[in-house]
């Protein structure tokens, strides 16, 4: 049965109107694969997936796994927190051979951080293979690329400018590359590096097998698709299999804006029984928020996008470790943190985009992993809240008491 989408960004009218005439629907004949075990996967595959906690493949897994192990082009619409970037991961170890040291797929991604989160993930699902993977990024050492992809990588996660750089100059070798992923390819395009793109494809071998992911279809994307792509198989994932199964959703009712500090430190120590991120929705109000917790003695770290890169990776490595439990940010990062230890997400302001708060939240329960949103409401709140409710078809109910306990 074909699927379909609001995608991100188009309002639900618009998106109703054309509903019936969406570019395209998901390909006859594929059919959903429930178990991983299912998927003729490698066993120390198979292995590094259960032990990066996955127990079943998400509703994207299911579809578009088995077409892209055995080859074929994909193109699957999907958002953040689908499972996307695990599957990514899974493909990569599945279809690289190790004991070629050559890169065989490459991976572009439209950040430094999802870049770098892509290597993470391949890194711990093919850690019984072996599996050496490089992520090719901007703001690091050039040396040290050369050197990494001199001694030999299997994949290279990175983004567009980099590694068309890394080709240019032969240190990048393309010569054995068989897939090629093009990871939340509409924030690509709409970044800029559509010329890298297509430089970079121009060294790739005519028989590369290509995967693209978006969370929306622009007219760029399919003018790609018609360029690279080969009959390509196309799958669209529903809104309601999205991240928010799975997470408890709460509102806390604060009347002022001054009210809102009060209920963050009432709540300080339930945030620090795991991991919680918080969200402002301007860079000053991070800057703010952070200094008064400091001020009131409350351990908090901070990022948003004017921060030198140094630091965001020095903040975001300290937060992945888990020696900082406390992070205020901003939306600029609510798709690029997949923290593990995160249960709990705070909107101390509502998202201005009601399609950002999938992003928000879904840093909690990532697929098959529990979480809590709380979100702090002022009375003239109440109607955004309402809309997004309505959006997701989701219910946000009240904060209890006993929060805590929920965690």
């Amino acid at each position: 049965m074909p699927t379909s989408v609001v995608p991100a960004g188009r309002s639900a009218r618009r998106a109703a109107a054309e509903d019936e005439k969406l570019v395209f629907e998901t390909t006859e004949g594929i059919e959903p694969v429930a178990s991983f075990d299912e998927m003729g996967l490698k066993e120390d595959v198979l292995r590094g997936i259960y032990n990066y906690g996955y127990e079943k493949p998400s509703a994207i897994q299911q579809r578009a796994l088995m077409p892209i192990i055995k080859g074929r082009d994909v193109i699957a619409q999907a958002q953040s927190g689908t499972g996307k970037t695990s599957m990514i991961a899974l493909t990569a170890c599945q279809l690289v051979d190790t004991a070629n040291r050559e890169v065989q797929a490459l991976i572009l991604s439209p950040t430094r951080e999802l870049a770098e989160q892509t290597e993470k993930v391949i890194t711990a699902i093919g850690e019984n293979i072996n599996i050496q993977v490089h992520a090719c990024i901007g703001g690091k050492s050039v040396g040290e690329d050369i050197r990494k992809l001199e001694y030999g990588v299997h994949v290279v996660s990175g983004t567009p400018g980099r590694v068309c750089d890394m080709i240019k100059r032969r240190s990048l070798r393309t010569r054995a590359i068989r897939v090629l992923v093009l990871d939340e390819s509409d924030e690509i395009l709409s970044r800029g590096f559509k010329d890298q793109i297509y430089d970079v494809y121009r060294y790739l071998p005519p028989e590369l097998q290509v995967v693209l992911i978006s969370a929306t279809l622009p007219n760029e994307i399919l003018e790609i698709t018609s360029k690279f792509m080969t009959d390509p198989v196309k799958i669209l994932v529903k809104r309601d299999e999205l991240t928010l199964e799975g997470i408890k959703q709460f509102f806390v009712a604060v009347e002022k804006e001054e009210w809102k500090f009060e209920t963050l430190t009432d709540l300080y120590d339930t945030l620090t029984i795991t991991q919680a991120v918080i969200f402002c929705n301007t860079k000053r109000k991070v800057d703010w928020l952070t200094a008064k917790m400091v001020e009131f003695n409350f351990t908090v770290s901070a990022m948003h996008g004017d921060m030198p890169q140094r630091e965001r990776d020095a903040i975001m490595s300290n937060f992945r470790l888990g020696e900082t439990r406390v992070l205020i940010t901003t939306d600029v990062w609510a798709r690029r943190l997949d923290v593990q230890q995160v249960s709990l997400v705070i909107n101390y302001d509502l998202p201005n985009n009601r399609e950002l708060y999938i992003h928000r939240i879904g840093r909690s329960g990532r697929f098959g992993r529990k979480g809590v949103a709380i979100n702090f409401v002022k009375s003239d709140d109440i109607r955004i809240l309402r809309d997004i409710e309505q959006y997701y078809s989701t219910q946000i109910d009240e904060m209890p008491m006993n929060i805590g306990d929920l965690i």
